[in-house]
């Protein structure tokens, strides 16, 4: 398939250094980026608990009530290594009662789904091959579709990126990125809208690794965040 660029010369800059970012952390075994985890949650600080249900992931919570995401996984003691799960308690800063009004504002579309069916088998953080893990390595359990994980603008295709083999990059609003690696075919070209939940590849396999699984990443700009934050 043919390597598209951008024809745009300031989109060119715009998402020159998240592209520059991930040609470095190719090559980089630095320490895993963990949020630094509370011993407490400060008495000062006032609040309220939310229980997660189905289908909720700590960015929608997040999202629902308007408080960043990385505060929130401090002052809940989540490392990059944790997933929420249903029924744990999900303390809220600076909150006097819940916002159900709010939450109608985060549903189907701002939400995230899986890029692929299958399994993961290489972690946020994970060391693999002497390298640390900026998203998460997916085996399909059958289809090989790889799907747009949430509506956005097509911004990087490239036939062997960094190590990543055929790599697609979408861009979604606020400020956030999900890149797709290990691909065997791309069906997209930089400049298309995708809708969540499009074909846009085929999963494969790159370098001497010849296992096939998708690595998915996702980053608030150039910095990488652990994927189960917003898979639900």
């Amino acid at each position: 398939m043919k390597k598209y660029i951008f024809n745009s010369k300031p989109r060119i800059f715009y998402i020159l250094p998240v592209i520059c970012y991930l040609l470095f952390l190719a090559g980089c075994s630095a320490a895993p980026m963990l949020v630094k985890p509370s011993q407490t949650i400060p008495q000062a600080v006032p609040g309220i608990y939310h229980k997660v249900v189905a289908g909720q992931t700590l960015w929608k919570i997040s999202k629902i009530y308007g408080v960043d995401l990385d505060e929130l996984a401090r002052l809940n003691r989540i490392t990059d290594t944790t997933a929420v799960e249903i029924g744990q308690q999900i303390f809220i800063p600076n909150q006097a009662k819940p916002a159900p009004q709010q939450a109608g504002k985060y549903a189907d579309n701002d939400d995230f789904i899986w890029p692929i069916r299958g399994r993961v088998i290489g972690s946020f953080g994970q060391n693999i091959n002497y390298m640390l893990n900026k998203g998460v390595n997916i085996k399909p359990y059958g289809s090989l579709d790889v799907l747009a994980s949430r509506s956005g603008r097509v911004v990087f295709t490239d036939e062997d990126f960094a190590g990543f083999g055929k790599t697609v990059i979408i861009e979604h609003s606020d400020g956030l990125f999900t890149v797709y690696g290990r691909n065997s075919e791309i069906f997209v070209k930089a400049g298309d809208s995708v809708l969540k939940g499009a074909i846009i590849a085929k999963a494969g396999a790159s370098g001497r690794d010849r296992n096939t699984y998708l690595h998915f990443e996702v980053r608030k700009g150039a910095v990488p965040k652990n994927p189960l934050f917003y898979l639900p």
